[in-house]
Order: C-alpha cells, then structure tokens, then sequence
C-alpha cells in the first residue's frame, strides 16, 4: 500500500467536502524511546488509511505526536487496533477537541522527523532525564491561581496563539514564532519568578512535558503544568461547571485556525483594527502571512494581507486563466 498521497490537496478537499459523515477531531502524544521507527509509521500509515483518518502525525526515535480527524463511528475500533501496533499506544491520553463541527485536516501525512517537537536544546536529553511538572487538573488550577502573590502562569506557545486567547493574568516572555524561539528565553526570564509556584500550560500538553522539564533540570523548583493543555481545562471547566479562566480562543494547527472558548475578542483586524479573533493566511502563494482578518476586509483584499498580494493574486489568476 502507498505511504503518502498521490492524489492532489484540492481533489482531496473536494472529496472530503461531499462526505457528510460526522467526525471526531484529536490529539494525542507520548515521549518514548522507539526503535523500528519506520516500521511503524508504515503500520500506522496502513491502519488509519483504510479507517479513513486524516491528520499530521510526526514520529520519530523520540516518540509520536499526532492531531487526526476520524469518523465518529471508527473511534473505539480505531483506538483497539492502534494499541496492537506498539506498547507506546496502550496507555496514550486522547484529547478530543473542544470543536468537532469543522474540517480539520484533508488528508493523511506520518512524517518521520528528528525530534516529535524540536527544543533547540543541544544539551538536553528529555528521555534520559525524565521528569516532568506536577500535572494540575482544572480545579487544581483554579484553585492555585487564587494564590496571586505566590504563583505564576506561564504560557509557553507562540506569541500569536497567545495574542487570540490566554488565562487571565497569564505572561509570555518573548513574542516567539516557534518552540525553539520560546525555549530559548524561558531559561533567563524565569529566573525573578523561580521563588514561586510556577505554572505552565500550553495547547495539549506537548510542550509542557519539555519546558518543565528543562526548568527542573535546571533546578528550578516548584514547577506545575496544566495537564491535557488548554483542551483539556477547557473540558473540565464545563463538565464540573467551574470558574472559566481562559478567555477568547483556543489557536489549534489545522484548516479550523481557532477553537472558541469565550466570547471575549482580545485581538482585532490586522488591517482595519476591528475586533476579531481567528487567524488566515494569505491567499498569495509567494506570501502566505498568517494574520488576522475580519469578513468584510477577507471580501475587500480577497483573502490577502495587502493591497500588493491582491493585485500579484488577480495578476496570476488571469494568467493561469489566459
């Protein structure tokens, strides 16, 4: 069976488009050591292509990091057989997300890399060392960010994650664009904080597990982590009715571009600064911003982040025409 898709993104699409089945979008991870890396991924591939899953899954010596999309009726039997294929999937944590009602993914890629999420830590070996933050629930976590004086909450993902969606009161150190960036900084601006209880949270849990660790192996104490992410509180928060302390929208990496939590709008309109709060990219193919934009400018500039990308998309739309 073929290991990757010959069939075009845009006939994909279209495909997917005309099916009406409901599906069930989740992520899921685990920091194992793996060897036979390859063989795997080709069991996986095998599986959840004939189970008609679709996502981006990366695997590598270090473990497995996946977001997919299933159709609903496939969930417990594709969970049954994934856990035949290797220990590393018997006990794996499932993060359903929070919005099922959109197209996530268009097709399905396992992507052998390197690392599973790459650190830039040339001097850390996340598997040898091990240890990780103490986990915190949802009312673990409510309860601790009462402590205002004692405690702080980091967030560890991408600037522009953060700039659509946050805990209340929670800081970031560095407007990163990636991990990498962000693990750079965590180290030093930590360090006025390392007195207190300090919090990290993230999306679904990944990043959490390696930037908790760095700081421990750095022996800064008292490190927490907000279990299962962000998807996960939010989960919680409504199945037990608690306090909500995320506010605006939840950034996920897929075609949704946002999950909303809150009906808060803390970000506006890259272009005429109207509050809004999920993310595009731009329609030319030679720019491909990720940035804010409201309906009415997305009609106005035709889905691109400038008056120059629209005029290069119209220009290459009628040569492609001609």
């Amino acid at each position: 069976m073929l290991l990757h898709n010959r069939i075009s993104r845009i006939q994909l699409k279209k495909t997917f488009l005309k099916n009406s089945h409901k599906r069930i979008i989740v992520s899921f991870y685990k920091y194992h050591k793996l060897e036979n890396v390859l063989q795997i991924r080709r069991q996986l591939y095998i599986l959840l292509y004939s189970f008609k899953v679709l996502g981006r899954i990366y695997i590598s010596e270090e473990g497995i990091n996946a977001q997919i999309s299933l159709p609903h009726y496939y969930y417990t039997v594709i969970k049954f057989f994934i856990k035949k294929i290797h220990e590393i999937f018997i006990d794996i944590y499932w993060n359903i997300a929070i919005d099922n009602t959109k197209h996530a993914f268009f097709m399905l890629k396992i992507i052998y890399k390197k690392n599973i999420l790459n650190d830039g830590l040339s001097c850390f070996n996340f598997l040898k060392f091990n240890t990780t933050g103490i986990y915190l629930n949802a009312k673990q976590l409510n309860l601790m960010l009462e402590d205002h004086n004692n405690v702080v909450l980091v967030d560890i993902r991408n600037f522009y994650e953060y700039k659509i969606g946050h805990f209340i009161n929670a800081i970031i150190f560095q407007q990163a664009k990636t991990f990498q960036h962000q693990m750079l900084y965590l180290l030093d601006n930590i360090q006025p904080y390392r007195d207190k209880k300090i919090i990290l949270y993230c999306t679904g849990g990944i990043r959490c597990e390696k930037a908790t660790s760095w700081l421990l192996f750095n022996n800064i104490k008292n490190v927490y982590q907000v279990e299962g992410g962000i998807i996960k509180y939010v989960k919680e928060v409504r199945k037990f009715h608690l306090p909500m302390k995320f506010i605006g929208t939840n950034f996920v990496f897929d075609n949704r571009m946002g999950e909303q939590i809150t009906r808060d709008i803390i970000s506006n309109c890259y272009q005429c600064k109207t509050p809004y709060n999920i993310f595009t990219n731009c329609k030319n193919d030679s720019c491909h911003l990720l940035f804010l934009q409201c309906p009415t400018c997305k009609k106005h500039y035709k889905n691109c982040c400038s008056i120059h990308c629209k005029k290069t998309l119209l220009k290459n739309k009628r040569y492609l025409i001609i």
